[in-house]
């Protein structure tokens, strides 16, 4: 505070000192004169001195004052702080207590119902025993929810996996079915052609047939036509039975001779027919 109180007053000093000096540039003055103004001049700082330090001084004590007032609004408030947090500890255990009260009031019904659970089962001692029972049927069920959930899992998972290999196995049945197709097509061409093919060998077999029987009558009628010849069949000189060419060799050489034997009778008639009429 003093250190701004001399920088305020040499501050002010030094504008009237100013002021002085341009007074005195104006004009030339006296001694007397510079003295009495030297004079007046320091009371006048004097003056405004004193004036600034009761200033000062009113200030400094009101600035006392309401630093009083603030430290004394200071520990008011810390006080009320104090009192406010001892007053929410308070309520809060009030309210922890009422909780615990409420929640004590809540399990009672539990714990009764325990006691009388209890006195109608004979194989439990005490709650303790009872509630450990109880504790395991729990853990035994959450142990099957999640084996279930689990299967459940493992059942979606062979689910979709029977699917894709339903889904596979169609699409190969149906590439089987449509390959069966062409091959039923492609079976029946084949069925028709052999159809006609055995048609064309059941003829041609019964064009045979025909042809056999037709072969077999006529080795019979040669036969006939050679035994009728004279022919014999066996033996050294015979014809063998089944040399069809043979005997028929054999007819037509015995053809030709009794042909030219008739021809020869024929010029010997028309010869002695002749002979007979030239004679008349």
């Amino acid at each position: 505070m003093s250190v701004k109180l001399e920088e305020c007053i040499r501050t002010v000093f030094e504008e009237h000192l100013s002021e002085s000096v341009s007074v005195q540039e104006k004009g030339v003055c006296s001694g007397v004169t510079c003295l009495l103004e030297k004079r007046r001049q320091i009371k006048h700082v004097d003056g405004v001195l004193r004036t600034q330090r009761r200033e000062f001084e009113v200030k400094r004590e009101s600035l006392r004052q309401r630093r009083d007032e603030l430290k004394k609004e200071e520990e008011n408030l810390k006080d009320s702080l104090l009192k406010f947090d001892k007053f929410l500890k308070e309520n809060d255990a009030k309210r922890e207590e009422e909780k615990l009260r409420a929640r004590v009031e809540r399990f009672r019904v539990y714990c009764e119902f325990l006691h009388t659970v209890l006195k109608t089962a004979t194989k439990f001692e005490d709650v303790g025993q009872l509630v450990a029972r109880f504790e395991t049927l729990m853990s035994t069920r959450e142990h099957l929810l999640r084996r279930q959930s689990e299967m459940e899992r493992q059942r979606e998972s062979d689910s979709l996996e029977l699917r894709r290999y339903v889904s596979e196995q169609n699409s190969i049945l149906l590439q089987y079915s449509n390959t069966l197709s062409q091959l039923q097509t492609e079976l029946d061409n084949v069925l028709s052609h052999t159809l006609a093919q055995e048609l064309s060998r059941n003829h041609i077999q019964a064009a045979a047939v025909k042809e056999t029987h037709l072969l077999s009558q006529i080795k019979v009628v040669t036969l006939n036509l050679y035994h009728m010849t004279g022919g014999i069949t066996g033996g050294d000189e015979g014809v063998d039975v089944d040399d069809t060419v043979e005997q028929l060799d054999r007819v037509r050489l015995y053809i030709e001779d009794r042909a030219e034997i008739l021809a020869h009778l024929r010029s010997d008639r028309s010869s002695r027919s002749s002979r007979l009429s030239d004679g008349e």
